[in-house]
Order: C-alpha cells, then sequence, then structure tokens
C-alpha cells in the first residue's frame, strides 16, 4: 500500500510569500502609479479619489467622520491587532520555513514512504553526538524531501582532531543515516567549534 504523501510545509510557504508579495507589489504599483499620475496631472480613472495635483489624500472631513462613532476605535484596534498577529505568524514561519518536514524513501517495490524530517534528524544527532570528541551536535534537514540535505554543527572538545572527527561523520553516522533512508546522496554541510576552556596554568 503507497503511503500518503502530503506537501512538504516549506513548499505551502513558499508559494503563501509569492502570493502575498505578487499582491502586495501589485497593490503598490497601482496605488503608487495611480497617485503620481494625479501629482502630474495625467488623465486617471473617473472613480478614482486623487483627480489632480491640489487633492488630498484625506479631507478634514474625512478624518473626522468616523470619531464620534462607538464602534469606530474598537474596529480600528481590532483590525490592527489582526494584521499585527498575521505579520508575527509570516516572521515565525521564515525561521522554520527551511527545515524538511519530511524524506520520501524509496521502498524498492514501486511503493514510497515518508519518513518524518525530525525523526530522521533525531537519529543523526544523536549518533554524531556519540562521536569520540564530540561535545554537542544538531542537524537540520533542508532541500526536498526526494533530495534531502543537511546542516550539522559540532561542538568538539578540546583534544578531538577536527579531521578525523569529519572523517568519522562522513564514514559513520551520515552512511548509516544515508543506508537506513534509502537515499542515493546525502550532501551536508559540516560546522565545527571547540569549546571554550580556560588555559592551563604551567608553573
Amino acid at each position: 500500500m503507497k503511503a500518503p504523501v502530503n506537501a512538504p510545509v516549506t513548499t505551502v510557504l513558499r508559494r503563501v510569500n509569492r502570493v502575498l508579495l505578487g499582491l502586495a507589489g501589485l497593490l503598490l504599483l497601482l496605488v503608487g502609479g495611480a497617485v503620481l499620475a494625479a501629482a502630474l496631472d495625467l488623465p486617471v480613472p473617473s472613480w478614482w479619489p486623487w483627480a489632480g495635483p491640489d487633492d488630498v489624500l484625506l479631507t478634514a472631513a474625512d478624518r473626522r467622520r468616523w470619531r464620534e462613532e462607538s464602534w469606530w476605535w474598537p474596529a480600528v484596534i481590532a483590525a490592527l491587532g489582526v494584521l499585527v498577529l498575521l505579520a508575527l505568524w509570516w516572521l515565525l514561519a521564515q525561521f522554520r520555513r527551511g527545515r524538511l518536514a519530511e524524506v520520501l524513501v524509496d521502498t524498492g517495490d514501486g511503493d514510497a514512504a515518508v519518513l518524518r524530517g525530525r525523526a530522521l534528524a533525531g537519529v543523526l544527532e544523536a549518533d554524531a553526538a556519540a562521536q569520540e570528541g564530540v561535545a554537542q551536535a544538531r542537524v537540520a534537514l533542508t532541500g526536498r524531501r526526494t533530495a534531502p540535505r543537511t546542516r550539522v554543527a559540532l561542538l568538539l572538545e578540546p583534544y578531538a582532531s577536527p579531521g578525523e572527527t569529519l572523517a568519522r561523520l562522513g564514514g559513520e553516522a551520515l552512511t548509516r543515516a544515508r543506508t537506513s533512508a534509502g537515499l542515493a546522496a546525502l550532501p551536508t554541510e559540516a560546522r565545527l567549534r571547540a569549546v571554550k576552556h580556560r588555559a592551563r596554568r604551567v608553573n
């Protein structure tokens, strides 16, 4: 039975970003072009509120029109609150956009299975952290679900050799992760940093 495959979160966010940016750009282009045309005293549509360089965006009557209505300020505050929440959601989504939610695994019989990206990253992270000389490991999956990539950050003990650590990472942890997930390749970007320690005093 073929496992259901859902669209990855990164693809959805990418499409949402493109649609939002496209709509915002189109709106700004139309409004800005119409205002510029009115300021230059060029022909504008009859329904456009600003028809010439002497017109103002908001008249005094427009600014004072709804002040005495009891629902005006609550509605304005609620609308602004919704806009702020949407902006915060979009901002937080950008930080999670680069992580891969799932990996498509070829089972070898023509079907496909879905492996959770967090599970694969967790196993690889534990395997890398268990290496000799590694104090801490952090792993993040990126790329596409059919062609995942990994970003590995290793915190090394003072005595650890970076060259040997990279060799063990590629020959052991990454090889096991690639084999268990049935991947032909698993490109990896590794960043190594040493643990800060105080210099020893020599008598």
